[in-house]
Protein backbone atom coordinates (compact mmCIF):
# COMPACT_ATOMS: atom_id res chain seq x y z
CA UNK A 1 0.00 0.00 0.00
CA UNK A 2 1.75 3.17 -0.94
CA UNK A 3 -0.18 5.70 0.36
CA UNK A 4 -2.59 6.06 3.68
CA UNK A 5 -5.02 8.57 5.08
CA UNK A 6 -4.63 10.31 8.75
CA UNK A 7 -7.60 12.71 9.17
CA UNK A 8 -7.20 14.81 6.19
CA UNK A 9 -4.00 13.83 5.24
CA UNK A 10 -2.62 11.56 2.82
CA UNK A 11 0.39 10.08 4.31
CA UNK A 12 2.92 7.64 1.97
CA UNK A 13 4.15 4.40 3.45
CA UNK A 14 7.30 3.63 4.90
CA UNK A 15 8.61 2.15 1.84
CA UNK A 16 7.36 4.89 -1.06
CA UNK A 17 8.78 7.72 1.58
CA UNK A 18 12.00 6.03 1.50
CA UNK A 19 12.15 5.19 -1.95
CA UNK A 20 11.11 8.98 -3.15
CA UNK A 21 14.40 9.99 -0.66
CA UNK A 22 16.88 7.34 -2.18
CA UNK A 23 15.55 7.79 -6.16
CA UNK A 24 17.75 10.79 -6.53
CA UNK A 25 19.44 11.35 -3.53
CA UNK A 26 21.64 14.31 -4.53
CA UNK A 27 18.51 15.84 -4.80
CA UNK A 28 17.53 15.37 -1.77
CA UNK A 29 20.88 16.30 -0.17
CA UNK A 30 20.31 19.57 -2.09
CA UNK A 31 16.98 20.08 -0.46
CA UNK A 32 18.73 19.24 3.05
CA UNK A 33 21.87 21.48 2.38
CA UNK A 34 19.75 24.77 0.89
CA UNK A 35 17.56 25.01 4.69
CA UNK A 36 18.33 27.80 6.18
CA UNK A 37 19.31 26.36 9.27
CA UNK A 38 21.69 23.60 7.75
CA UNK A 39 23.13 26.42 5.43
CA UNK A 40 24.14 28.70 8.48
CA UNK A 41 25.55 26.09 10.19
CA UNK A 42 27.42 24.99 7.05
CA UNK A 43 28.89 28.22 5.85
CA UNK A 44 30.01 28.71 9.92
CA UNK A 45 31.84 25.36 9.80
CA UNK A 46 33.57 25.85 6.80
CA UNK A 47 34.98 29.67 7.45
CA UNK A 48 35.97 28.33 11.17
CA UNK A 49 37.12 24.62 11.04
CA UNK A 50 40.56 25.68 9.31
CA UNK A 51 40.96 27.83 11.98
CA UNK A 52 41.68 25.14 14.08
CA UNK A 53 44.76 24.01 15.71
CA UNK A 54 44.27 22.19 18.73
CA UNK A 55 42.01 19.87 20.35
CA UNK A 56 40.93 23.23 22.81
CA UNK A 57 40.48 25.02 20.00
CA UNK A 58 37.92 22.72 18.34
CA UNK A 59 35.91 21.86 22.05
CA UNK A 60 35.81 25.42 22.81
CA UNK A 61 33.80 26.93 19.74
CA UNK A 62 30.39 25.31 20.64
CA UNK A 63 28.78 25.76 16.92
CA UNK A 64 31.79 23.61 15.46
CA UNK A 65 32.11 21.20 17.98
CA UNK A 66 28.20 20.52 17.51
CA UNK A 67 28.44 20.59 13.89
CA UNK A 68 31.10 17.99 13.68
CA UNK A 69 29.10 16.00 16.13
CA UNK A 70 26.25 15.85 14.82
CA UNK A 71 27.72 14.67 11.24
CA UNK A 72 29.08 11.60 12.82
CA UNK A 73 25.83 10.92 14.67
CA UNK A 74 26.45 11.93 17.93
CA UNK A 75 23.92 14.80 18.93
CA UNK A 76 23.10 13.24 21.97
CA UNK A 77 26.80 13.74 23.52
CA UNK A 78 27.66 16.98 22.56
CA UNK A 79 27.01 18.17 26.03
CA UNK A 80 29.38 15.47 27.00
CA UNK A 81 32.87 17.58 26.31
CA UNK A 82 34.99 15.84 28.95
CA UNK A 83 34.22 12.76 27.28
CA UNK A 84 34.63 13.04 24.31
CA UNK A 85 38.21 15.09 25.13
CA UNK A 86 39.63 11.79 26.49
CA UNK A 87 38.78 10.13 23.52
CA UNK A 88 40.50 12.61 21.04
CA UNK A 89 43.36 13.20 23.35
CA UNK A 90 43.83 9.15 23.29
CA UNK A 91 43.26 8.87 19.68
CA UNK A 92 43.18 5.78 18.24
CA UNK A 93 46.94 4.55 17.60
CA UNK A 94 47.08 2.28 20.80
CA UNK A 95 44.48 -0.72 20.78
CA UNK A 96 43.55 -0.13 24.28
CA UNK A 97 42.84 3.92 23.92
CA UNK A 98 39.41 5.11 25.18
CA UNK A 99 37.87 5.22 21.64
CA UNK A 100 39.24 1.91 20.78
CA UNK A 101 38.04 0.38 24.03
CA UNK A 102 34.08 1.42 23.05
CA UNK A 103 31.99 -1.03 21.66
CA UNK A 104 29.94 1.86 19.54
CA UNK A 105 32.22 2.42 16.76
CA UNK A 106 30.89 6.14 15.88
CA UNK A 107 33.23 7.34 18.76
CA UNK A 108 36.13 5.89 16.58
CA UNK A 109 35.10 7.22 12.95
CA UNK A 110 34.75 10.56 15.38
CA UNK A 111 38.30 10.64 16.34
CA UNK A 112 39.49 9.47 13.38
CA UNK A 113 38.14 11.85 11.02
CA UNK A 114 39.62 14.60 13.76
CA UNK A 115 42.45 12.79 14.49
CA UNK A 116 44.42 15.60 16.74
CA UNK A 117 46.52 13.09 18.36
CA UNK A 118 48.30 11.95 15.59
CA UNK A 119 48.87 15.03 13.30
CA UNK A 120 48.38 18.00 15.79
CA UNK A 121 48.12 21.21 13.67
CA UNK A 122 47.26 19.55 10.29
CA UNK A 123 44.33 17.80 11.70
CA UNK A 124 41.67 20.03 9.78
CA UNK A 125 44.02 19.99 6.60
CA UNK A 126 42.41 16.82 5.25
CA UNK A 127 39.57 16.61 3.11
CA UNK A 128 37.62 14.49 5.69
CA UNK A 129 37.67 17.30 8.33
CA UNK A 130 36.44 19.76 5.91
CA UNK A 131 34.18 18.31 2.67
CA UNK A 132 33.67 15.09 3.76
CA UNK A 133 32.41 16.73 7.66
CA UNK A 134 29.94 18.65 5.80
CA UNK A 135 28.43 15.60 3.68
CA UNK A 136 28.19 13.46 6.64
CA UNK A 137 26.09 16.71 8.25
CA UNK A 138 24.10 17.09 5.40
CA UNK A 139 23.25 12.99 5.76
CA UNK A 140 22.33 13.18 9.08
CA UNK A 141 20.22 16.23 8.56
CA UNK A 142 18.85 14.15 6.10
CA UNK A 143 17.75 11.78 7.72
CA UNK A 144 17.00 13.43 10.70
CA UNK A 145 14.30 15.19 9.13
CA UNK A 146 13.21 12.19 7.32
CA UNK A 147 12.87 10.81 11.19
CA UNK A 148 10.45 13.53 11.79
CA UNK A 149 8.00 12.35 9.65
CA UNK A 150 8.48 8.27 9.74
CA UNK A 151 10.88 7.01 11.73
CA UNK A 152 10.84 3.69 9.85
CA UNK A 153 12.03 5.84 6.89
CA UNK A 154 14.87 7.20 9.28
CA UNK A 155 15.88 3.42 10.09
CA UNK A 156 16.00 2.15 6.56
CA UNK A 157 17.89 5.80 5.21
CA UNK A 158 20.22 5.02 8.60
CA UNK A 159 21.21 1.20 7.96
CA UNK A 160 21.61 2.08 3.88
CA UNK A 161 24.26 4.39 4.56
CA UNK A 162 26.19 2.21 7.73
CA UNK A 163 25.47 -1.46 7.11
CA UNK A 164 28.55 -1.25 4.31
CA UNK A 165 31.02 -0.59 7.28
CA UNK A 166 29.83 -3.44 9.17
CA UNK A 167 31.93 -6.58 9.65
CA UNK A 168 30.14 -8.99 11.87
CA UNK A 169 27.18 -9.89 13.97
CA UNK A 170 28.37 -8.24 16.84
CA UNK A 171 29.10 -5.05 15.14
CA UNK A 172 25.36 -5.11 14.62
CA UNK A 173 24.14 -5.70 18.03
CA UNK A 174 26.62 -3.11 19.39
CA UNK A 175 24.32 -0.88 16.90
CA UNK A 176 20.74 -0.76 18.51
CA UNK A 177 18.94 1.05 15.34
CA UNK A 178 20.79 -1.27 13.03
CA UNK A 179 19.72 -4.03 15.25
CA UNK A 180 16.12 -2.52 15.34
CA UNK A 181 16.03 -2.74 11.25
CA UNK A 182 17.23 -6.41 11.29
CA UNK A 183 14.78 -7.41 14.30
CA UNK A 184 12.03 -6.12 12.02
CA UNK A 185 12.94 -7.23 8.89
CA UNK A 186 13.80 -10.94 10.07
CA UNK A 187 10.50 -10.95 11.74
CA UNK A 188 11.94 -11.55 15.37
CA UNK A 189 10.36 -10.00 18.43
CA UNK A 190 12.78 -6.97 19.90
CA UNK A 191 12.65 -9.16 23.16
CA UNK A 192 15.38 -11.29 21.89
CA UNK A 193 17.52 -8.08 22.82
CA UNK A 194 17.24 -9.70 26.50
CA UNK A 195 18.60 -13.56 25.05
CA UNK A 196 22.61 -14.01 25.88
CA UNK A 197 25.08 -12.70 22.73
CA UNK A 198 25.60 -15.84 21.31
CA UNK A 199 21.44 -16.68 20.98
CA UNK A 200 21.13 -13.46 19.30
CA UNK A 201 24.15 -14.06 17.37
CA UNK A 202 22.68 -17.51 16.48
CA UNK A 203 19.11 -16.46 15.83
CA UNK A 204 20.03 -13.93 13.13
CA UNK A 205 22.84 -15.68 11.58
CA UNK A 206 20.40 -18.40 10.95
CA UNK A 207 18.03 -16.02 8.98
CA UNK A 208 20.93 -13.24 7.73
CA UNK A 209 23.96 -13.38 5.90
CA UNK A 210 25.43 -10.24 6.19
CA UNK A 211 28.07 -10.40 3.63
CA UNK A 212 25.28 -10.32 1.03
CA UNK A 213 23.81 -7.32 1.79
CA UNK A 214 27.27 -5.62 0.85
CA UNK A 215 25.00 -6.41 -2.72
CA UNK A 216 23.00 -3.14 -3.86
CA UNK A 217 20.25 -5.48 -5.05
CA UNK A 218 19.66 -7.51 -2.47
CA UNK A 219 20.27 -4.35 0.10
CA UNK A 220 16.98 -2.98 -1.49
CA UNK A 221 15.10 -6.61 -0.91
CA UNK A 222 16.13 -6.32 2.52
CA UNK A 223 15.19 -2.95 3.21
CA UNK A 224 11.69 -3.30 1.41
CA UNK A 225 10.98 -6.17 3.66
CA UNK A 226 11.93 -4.14 6.58
CA UNK A 227 9.48 -0.91 5.55
CA UNK A 228 6.58 -3.22 4.47
CA UNK A 229 6.97 -5.01 7.88
CA UNK A 230 7.64 -1.59 9.99
CA UNK A 231 3.99 0.12 8.19
CA UNK A 232 2.27 -3.38 9.44
CA UNK A 233 3.79 -3.19 12.88
CA UNK A 234 3.69 0.90 13.34
CA UNK A 235 -0.08 1.49 11.85
CA UNK A 236 -0.79 4.58 14.46
CA UNK A 237 0.57 8.06 13.16
CA UNK A 238 4.60 8.22 12.79
CA UNK A 239 5.00 11.10 15.64
CA UNK A 240 3.42 8.09 18.03
CA UNK A 241 6.14 5.65 17.04
CA UNK A 242 9.36 5.98 19.48
CA UNK A 243 12.17 7.64 17.72
CA UNK A 244 15.21 4.65 18.18
CA UNK A 245 18.32 6.64 17.25
CA UNK A 246 17.20 9.81 19.47
CA UNK A 247 16.33 7.49 22.25
CA UNK A 248 19.66 5.91 22.49
CA UNK A 249 21.03 6.48 26.38
CA UNK A 250 24.27 7.37 26.98
CA UNK A 251 25.89 4.22 28.08
CA UNK A 252 24.74 2.46 24.51
CA UNK A 253 27.77 1.21 23.10
CA UNK A 254 30.00 1.95 26.49
CA UNK A 255 31.32 -1.11 28.57
CA UNK A 256 30.50 -1.14 32.10
CA UNK A 257 34.35 -1.02 33.31
CA UNK A 258 34.85 1.57 30.86
CA UNK A 259 31.50 3.44 32.44
CA UNK A 260 33.19 3.48 36.05
CA UNK A 261 36.09 4.73 34.75
CA UNK A 262 33.85 8.11 33.38
CA UNK A 263 32.56 8.58 37.12
CA UNK A 264 35.10 11.16 38.34
CA UNK A 265 35.28 13.17 35.04
CA UNK A 266 33.88 16.70 34.88
CA UNK A 267 31.27 17.44 31.89
CA UNK A 268 33.16 20.36 31.32
CA UNK A 269 36.45 19.69 32.04
CA UNK A 270 39.51 17.07 31.79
Amino acid sequence: MPARTIGTKLVLSTSASFQLLVRDLPRSLSITASDPVNARETEYYRANIVNVKSIDDFIGDDRLFAYAMRAHGLEEMIYAKAFVRKALEEGIDAPDSFANSLTDRRYREFVSTFNFARYGETTVAFDRTQSGTIDRYLRYRLEQSAGEQNEGVRLALYFERRIGEVSSLLDLLADRALLTVTQTALGLSSATSALDVDKQVDLIAERLDIDELKEPGELARFLERFTTLWDMQNPSSPAQVPNVLASQPLEFGIRQDVLASLQNLKLTGR
